[in-house]
């Protein structure tokens, strides 16, 4: 079947360029890239997968898991960890 689609330019220029890589159609590559998008997603794809746990209890006192930029700041500006407990 044949249809017409609107494309980003940037995006069409990377569909052309892995097409010629691959030596298939600009089409194959399109195809292959809605038969993927609308394939059905498993059980596994969906479920977050249980995190360890190692010992203690919990989150250290004065440590926001919700507060991202508080987080950056604990790993990443070297505040001692110990002085948060």
């Amino acid at each position: 079947m044949r249809t017409t689609i609107r494309i980003d330019d940037d995006l069409y220029r990377r569909v052309k360029a892995t097409a010629a890589r691959r030596g298939v159609t600009v089409g194959q590559i399109i195809e292959d890239a809605v038969r993927v998008a609308l394939r059905p997603r498993s059980a596994s794809d969906r479920e977050v997968p249980d995190l360890p746990i190692y010992g203690g209890s919990g989150v250290m006192p004065g440590v926001d898991l919700g507060d991202g930029r508080g987080l950056l700041a604990i790993m990443d500006e070297g505040v001692n960890i110990d002085a948060l407990r």
